[in-house]
């Protein structure tokens, strides 16, 4: 029983549970005990209680078990109150129902219990610190973790995990090198994590350096970790790296695929994304339906519109996988992003499965950049209908009006924003250099370099100038009067002062990384095209935007999906 309750495996245990009855052991006390234990782990609470109220000597080990049980199952207060009726209780009483407490969100509850403990271990403290990282305090779980009397490996990874988790990035890669230089060996689960944060960060030379770590330390890349990796090379703009990993390693799963498949979509390459796709199906791996997300995405990052549909329909049709809400915003975002927002919308109305916020907002999007009033405020209500705290629903509603002139509905909007409490985030764009992460906002003045800076930014204005930019005014969201105070808005985009950064300091040769908050305004992204070949520099934005998150241009050009057409040949440096 022993084993059927590691394996939770509950038929057996049930079978063996019948024979015990059936030979005469069904009163012994160790059986009992194995039962009640069996059933608990493999949530069986009721089995579990109705052994354990037939029995008539219970220790602590009994109640214990089903306490455990309990708390397993979300049952909290029947675990409470029976940990209030123990006779007797020990360490792992207290610890079950902290843990218990703590995953069922009920931290404050949790603490005072803690509190309250007599002797505390490793496993309390850890599972109060899960449960303050899963509520998203930070801080409480951080003081916590600096009184701890002794950190284990555990403690290191709900620490990295809970902050990339939860969108707090530099301070998972900040406490991952506080453990290494504490001596403390990660796992691969930490290893995941922090390439995730990095990935979130796009500071490429902390990946890198985790990546040399990792080989110098023999971790192995056939599992999740060389997923990760190759994730994180393609987000942080760097391809190139992804593509060598990918070709290291020797037993690629679908995974691997999957995340080089994605890769190679972002960065424009979709159709070498779509050759390796037919080249893992005659590896006779079976395509699943997390690698058709890739395919279509990439698809969508190169606005392959028929190639789009057609394998949407195989994947239906062929493979037959039904299509989830993730599928199906893939396919909406296609056509979206060409423009077809008729289909579209007539594809979002049409699936057997309610629309989420995602796809009404790639439906918004679409209007916005394409200028369908009319389909952009349909989208809009629906976004408000289904989520109505979505913060980027008026943003986009908001810069849609502004793009078409309708200044009276800006404001309008804008005041639905004031009253509903939102509040628009700056944008801000950051540049690793020597290790350090330099941001600029908008119109930014606090840099050491300013002065080195704004004169890069007039050299650039005039080299623009002499090449025949002619500034896209329709991309300023704010109701300026005159082409030339437009233009001036758009010449202090935080992108431009750290582009102006990345060629006074970033040595020739080498890629100016930028990382943005905010998607990147179709004017910048043209003048970042314009720059980098201005000065024979690589330029790669990073943007949170879903529908383009990778901005590749450059010497390197031939990545962007919107500078040239992607090549129909796959190199064979990835085959």
């Amino acid at each position: 029983m022993m084993g059927c309750a590691r394996l939770g495996v509950v038929q057996e245990g049930k079978q063996i549970h019948g024979l015990a009855l059936k030979i005469g052991f069904g009163s012994d006390v160790f059986v009992q005990g194995s039962l009640v234990n069996m059933y608990s782990k493999c949530g069986e609470i009721d089995c579990a209680r109705k052994v354990f109220d037939g029995m008539i000597d219970k220790d602590v080990v009994l109640w214990n078990s089903l306490i455990d049980g309990y708390a397993r199952c979300g049952e909290i207060d029947i675990a409470l109150q029976l940990f209030e009726e123990m006779p007797e209780r020990d360490a792992f009483s207290w610890t079950v129902l902290v843990d218990g407490l703590s995953k069922c969100g009920k931290v404050e509850s949790a603490r005072k219990l803690f509190d309250q403990m007599p002797c505390r271990n490793l496993v309390s403290w850890n599972a109060m610190i899960n449960g303050y990282m899963k509520s998203g305090d930070f801080d409480s779980a951080l003081e916590l973790f600096y009184q701890m009397p002794i950190w284990d490996l555990v403690t290191w990874n709900l620490m990295i995990a809970g902050y990339e988790l939860n969108g707090q990035f530099m301070d998972a890669v900040k406490m991952f090198f506080m453990m290494l230089k504490l001596g403390s060996r990660p796992s691969h689960a930490t290893l995941v994590s922090v390439l995730s944060a990095v990935s979130g960060l796009a500071v490429l030379g902390k990946g890198r350096w985790i990546h040399s770590y990792m080989e110098k330390n023999g971790f192995e890349l056939d599992g999740i970790l060389g997923t990760s990796l190759i994730e994180m090379y393609a987000k942080c703009g760097c391809i190139e790296s992804a593509l060598t990993v990918f070709r290291a390693i020797q037993k690629k799963k679908v995974g691997h695929w999957t995340a080089i498949i994605v890769g190679l979509g972002i960065h424009g390459m979709a159709n070498h994304a779509l050759a390796l796709f037919l080249e893992m199906c005659k590896t006779g791996l079976k395509p699943n339906a997390i690698i058709f997300i890739g395919v279509l995405n990439a698809c969508n990052h190169a606005g392959l519109v028929d190639d789009g549909r057609r394998y949407f329909d195989m994947m239906m049709n062929e493979y037959k996988i039904e299509p989830t809400l993730e599928h199906y915003g893939c396919l909406v975002d296609i056509l979206c992003r060409a423009g077809h927002l008729e289909e579209a919308k007539n594809t979002i109305e049409n699936m057997p499965i309610s629309p989420n916020k995602v796809i009404w907002m790639s439906l918004l999007g679409g209007s916005r950049n394409h200028g369908k009033i009319d389909i952009g405020e349909y989208a809009a209500q629906r976004v408000i209908e289904v989520a109505p705290e979505t913060i980027g629903c008026y943003i986009l509603l908001s810069n849609m009006y502004a793009a078409s002139g309708m200044w009276e509905k800006v404001s309008h909007v804008r005041e639905m924003m004031y009253k509903r409490g939102f509040r628009k985030d700056p944008g801000c764009s950051s540049v690793e250099y020597k290790g350090t992460l330099h941001e600029f906002i908008v119109g930014d003045i606090s840099h050491p370099q300013t002065k080195e800076i704004y004169a890069k930014m007039s050299e650039m204005k005039k080299k623009l100038k002499c090449v025949g930019h002619v500034p896209d005014t329709t991309q300023v969201l704010l109701c300026i009067e005159g082409e030339k105070e437009k233009e001036a808005e758009l010449e202090n985009h935080s992108e431009r002062l750290a582009i102006a950064f990345g060629l006074i300091n970033v040595k020739p040769g080498i890629p100016i990384r930028i990382m943005k908050n905010l998607r990147v305004c179709n004017d910048c992204h043209s003048v970042t095209k314009l720059l980098s070949k201005i000065y024979s520099r690589e330029i790669i934005i990073v943007s949170t935007d879903p529908l383009k998150p990778i901005a590749v241009v450059g010497l390197s050009s031939y990545r962007d999906s919107s500078w040239s057409e992607v090549p129909r040949s796959v190199p064979e440096l990835i085959l």
